[in-house]
């Protein structure tokens, strides 16, 4: 068994939530925010089998695409924006993952 824990947009989530209780594929949703463009973002946490690590994987892959959007400058400092700095483009969206190995579930 391994416990997928995944970082996605919060507008992402939901698609994604569906499309893993279509595969009856539990999971817990954690709100989060991201610390670069202090953005919502939604944390998983999703149970699965051995053998079903890679379906998690490609579904998330199909509901989380990345985007680039336009964001402003911060110092690094202080994390003010910088009035006299043109905006950046910044590649959002995807996902984070990490795949951990489970040494007991129990579901009581």
């Amino acid at each position: 068994m391994k416990l997928i824990i995944t970082i996605v947009k919060d507008n992402d989530s939901l698609v994604l939530l569906d499309s893993l209780a279509e595969r009856r594929i539990g999971a817990t949703k954690l709100a989060s925010t991201g610390g670069f463009l202090r953005e919502g973002n939604t944390t998983l946490l999703i149970g699965a089998d051995d053998e079903r690590v890679e379906e998690v994987l490609q579904l998330i892959r199909e509901t989380c695409p990345r985007r680039t959007r336009v964001a402003p400058q911060f110092t690094p400092e202080q994390g003010q924006i910088l009035a006299s700095t043109m905006p950046i483009n910044v590649e959002t969206g995807g996902a984070i993952v990490f795949v951990l190995s489970v040494d007991r579930f129990e579901h009581i």
